[in-house]
């Protein structure tokens, strides 16, 4: 999987699956540009992984953030071959008690804003380059509290399909990974501050038949597949140690 002189977007690249995917595609030759809103853990990511990263302060939600993205990375690196389109985040919005503005906040960072930046570095993506959208599997599960939050990843599955099938033409390849329960910060923030990742992964191991969260760069591998798989598009790679697929297989079902 040589990515030797290939230009990559990777948004939210300061932390988690985004992180650990650009650390693995600098590995593999690639020169990388991540995104995230916070200067400081942007600051941090950039030194951690090092000469070869071009780190980029932005807000996906703002269209001046967005402009000014296309424009720095058309100026940096010319052209793009890969996007991960990764950038997201959390949060609860249990129907009978959320506020517009929470709700929509979920819906913009999540969704509208993945739109809206890939067709803005479109003008600088190559012909038979890859786009890798980051979904859940949140999308399926009926999880309560989580209205916002999974209509935004069932939105980012039906929307890769579109663009798969837009950008063929041009030999665009557009698929999505689909992870589960992850070892990220995601699950410290926000509603959940206070928490910590071992006690997540003590509550939620039982019903993952793999019996633990995955780790990021489990995810990222599944990234670098599909940014460099010729052939497929408009498919997806579930990571989820089986919750999904195989359910019953999980500890909790295995129990006497």
């Amino acid at each position: 999987m040589n990515l030797q002189g290939k230009n990559v977007l990777i948004t939210g690249g300061n932390s988690g699956i985004g992180l650990a995917t650009a650390r693995l595609m600098l590995a593999h030759g690639a020169r990388v540009a991540i995104t995230g809103r916070d200067p400081s853990k942007l600051e941090v990511a950039a030194a951690e992984l090092g000469n070869g990263v071009l780190a980029l302060q932005a807000d996906l939600t703002l269209a001046g953030d967005v402009q000014a993205l296309s424009e720095r990375l058309g100026s940096e690196f010319g052209q793009l071959d890969v996007v991960f389109a990764n950038a997201g985040i959390g949060g609860s919005t249990p129907l009978g008690s959320t506020t517009l503005e929470a709700f929509e906040l979920i819906l913009r960072t999540n969704l509208t804003s993945v739109f809206f930046t890939l067709q803005a570095v479109l003008p600088l993506m190559a012909d038979g380059g890859a786009i890798v959208f980051n979904g859940s599997v949140m999308r399926e599960l009926g999880s309560p509290g989580s209205s916002a939050y999974s209509a935004t990843k069932a939105g980012i599955s039906g929307m890769a399909k579109v663009f798969a099938a837009e950008l063929a033409p041009r030999g665009i390849r557009v698929n999505t990974v689909i992870p589960g329960a992850t070892r990220t910060p995601i699950w410290t923030r926000g509603d959940r501050s206070g928490s910590t990742l071992d006690g997540t992964e003590a509550f939620l191991a039982p019903h993952i038949p793999l019996g633990r969260l995955a780790e990021p760069e489990e995810t990222a591998n599944a990234v670098l597949f599909l940014a460099t798989a010729a052939g497929i598009t408009g498919a997806e790679v579930v990571v989820d140690g089986g919750a999904t697929g195989a359910p019953y297989g999980a500890p909790i079902f295995r129990q006497p």
